[in-house]
C-alpha cells in the first residue's frame, strides 16, 4: 500500500490516495490503528483516505489511531486540499471535499513553485442544538449550552458545547496546563453527557483577537493541534463574549487564523499544511472476513 505522510501544524496522519489504492474488503478501522503506530508501524495519529465522492469532488474518511472513524478533521481537510492539488487530482484553487460531517469547501493559494501554500476552508456554520452535537444533559431544552457547569473528579469547569461536525467541550480556563488536559481530557471525553465521546479543548483568551489552545481529540489523546477544535474554540470565546470573531488560535503546533463570519454564520479557517514523506507500507493489510 502506498501512502503520504502529511501533517497540519504537527497533527499528523498517514494519507492513502483512495484513487490509486481502493482498499476494497480492508478492516480499516484495524489497518488504521497498525499504521498510526509508532514502534511498529508508519506512526501518526490516524489514517485519512482520500477518495471519489458521489456528492462532491472528493470524500475524506478519517480513522484515529484507536480505529474510530472521526465526522470531520480540520487539519486533515487541509492536507488533503494540499495532497489532491499538489498532485494533480485537481486544477482548480476552490473544490468540495464530503466528510461524514457534511460538506466543506477549502480554497488553495498556491505559491511560485506551483504548491500549495496556504489553506481557507469553509467549515460551514457551527451547530449550537444539543442534539446535533450531540450532547445529552440531564435537564431538558435546545437551546444552546454555553457556560455550562460539568463536574469530573472533584473538579467543576464551565463548558460551551459545539459542533463542527464533530462534537467539541470548550473549556475557558484563566491558565492552561498539560496536566490538567491529561488528567480531565480523557473523563469529559467520556462524560456521559456525551453518547458519542467528544473532543476537549482547554483555552486561555490573551486578548480579544488571540487565545492559547490544548487540546484532548476523541480518540487520539493529546495532539498538537486541532482544526475543527479551533474553529470551535473561538465560536465558544465569541458566545461567551471573550474575543472578537476573527482570531488567531496558538496551538502548540503553530498558529491558525479563525473567523466566524456574521455575513454568513460560516467559520472560516486558514493555515498551513506539510507533506512529510511518501513511501510504501509492507506490512500485513488486515481484511475483513470473508466467509
Amino acid at each position: 500500500m502506498k501512502f503520504t505522510k502529511m501533517h497540519g501544524l504537527g497533527n499528523d496522519y498517514v494519507y492513502v490516495n483512495c484513487f490509486a489504492e481502493p482498499l476494497a474488503g480492508v478492516d480499516l478501522p484495524e489497518l488504521a490503528r497498525r499504521v498510526s503506530d509508532r514502534n511498529f508501524g508508519i506512526g501518526g495519529d490516524g489514517l485519512i483516505l482520500i477518495m471519489p465522492s458521489e456528492r462532491a469532488d472528493f470524500q475524506m474518511r478519517v480513522f484515529n489511531n484507536d480505529g474510530s472513524e472521526a465526522k470531520n478533521c480540520g487539519n486533515g481537510l487541509r492536507c488533503v486540499s494540499k495532497f489532491v492539488y499538489d498532485h494533480g487530482l485537481t486544477d482548480r484553487e476552490r473544490f468540495t471535499v464530503e466528510t461524514l460531517g457534511g460538506i466543506v469547501s477549502p480554497e488553495v493559494t498556491v505559491g511560485t513553485d506551483g504548491k500549495v501554500e496556504l489553506i481557507t476552508i469553509d467549515m460551514g456554520e457551527p451547530r449550537l442544538d444539543p442534539g446535533a452535537i450531540p450532547l445529552q444533559l440531564t435537564e431538558g431544552g435546545r437551546q444552546a449550552v454555553v457556560n455550562q457547569p460539568i463536574d469530573v473528579d472533584g473538579r467543576t469547569f464551565q463548558m460551551t458545547a459545539v459542533s463542527m461536525g464533530n462534537p467539541h467541550a470548550v473549556l475557558i480556563e484563566e491558565t492552561v496546563s498539560d496536566e490538567d488536559v491529561l488528567r480531565y481530557g480523557p473523563l469529559i471525553e467520556s462524560h456521559q453527557w456525551f453518547p458519542e465521546r467528544t473532543n476537549v479543548e482547554f483555552i486561555q483568551v490573551l486578548n480579544n483577537q488571540e487565545i492559547l489552545f490544548r487540546v484532548w481529540e476523541r480518540g487520539s489523546g493529546v495532539t498538537l493541534a486541532c482544526g475543527t477544535g479551533a474553529c470551535a474554540a473561538v465560536v465558544a470565546a465569541v458566545l461567551n463574549g471573550k474575543t472578537d470573531r476573527h482570531v488567531t488560535v496558538h496551538l502548540a503546533g503553530g498558529d491558525l487564523l479563525i473567523e466566524w463570519r456574521d455575513a454568513d454564520n460560516h467559520v472560516y479557517m486558514t493555515g498551513p499544511a506539510t507533506e512529510v514523506f511518501s513511501g510504501q507500507y509492507l506490512g500485513e493489510i488486515p481484511y475483513l472476513d470473508r466467509g
